[in-house]
């Protein structure tokens, strides 16, 4: 890719996380070109649909959340790694808004731009979570699939303003629940308060 071609991708990319996470993934294409000082055809033909878009503007995101599961699989406890790790995916899908709604489907669709990177994201957390039964730290009565799920209900919380003041309480009983222990996260916060 060109030097200018990729200066002119990284602008898009740059000015669609930042209206995206502003006004959610419904906004329009033609808002985010408008945003971008670009023509619409501009925009479309480095990002041909919103998925595109998105799947590029979340990519790094993905690799990182994958990447940080594969760490604390190795320097934490199960217990610790698993909660930690929902804990950082339920904060990362807060920052834009509805993205939720989007992963949910694209797990499910092959044809969807974010169904890669959903699966291996959702492999990510399911290794997490088969680590922690094993040790008998989580519940056996739940998958992959489950936690991918809770994750999303808890970041769709966190996007509707009436109940937001709550996500960081309603973390604590959903990692609760996911735990055998008796301590299991019932205190600690989507962010990482006590």
């Amino acid at each position: 890719m060109r030097a200018d071609a990729k200066r002119n991708r990284d602008h898009l990319l740059t000015v669609a996380g930042t209206t995206i996470a502003e006004q959610g993934i419904d906004v329009s294409m033609r808002d985010i070109a408008r945003t971008a000082n670009v023509g619409l055809a501009t925009l479309l033909r480095h990002f041909p649909t919103r998925e595109a878009l998105l799947e590029a503007l979340l990519h790094t995101s993905f690799g990182d959340l994958t990447a940080k599961a594969s760490e604390l699989e190795t320097s934490h406890a199960a217990e610790d790694a698993l909660v930690s790790w929902v804990r950082d995916c339920v904060a990362w899908t807060t920052e834009y808004r509805g993205v939720t709604v989007l992963m949910a489907a694209a797990i499910d669709d092959p044809e969807s731009a974010l169904h890669a990177s959903c699966v291996t994201l959702r492999a990510a957390g399911a290794r997490l979570l088969a680590r922690a039964q094993a040790t008998g730290a989580a519940r056996n009565d739940i998958d992959g699939d489950d936690l991918f799920a809770l994750i999303a209900m808890l970041a769709w919380t966190g996007d509707q303003p009436a109940l937001a003041p709550r996500a960081s309480h309603l973390f604590g009983i959903i990692a609760s629940a996911i735990l055998t222990s008796a301590g299991g996260g019932r205190s600690t916060g989507v962010y990482g308060e006590r």
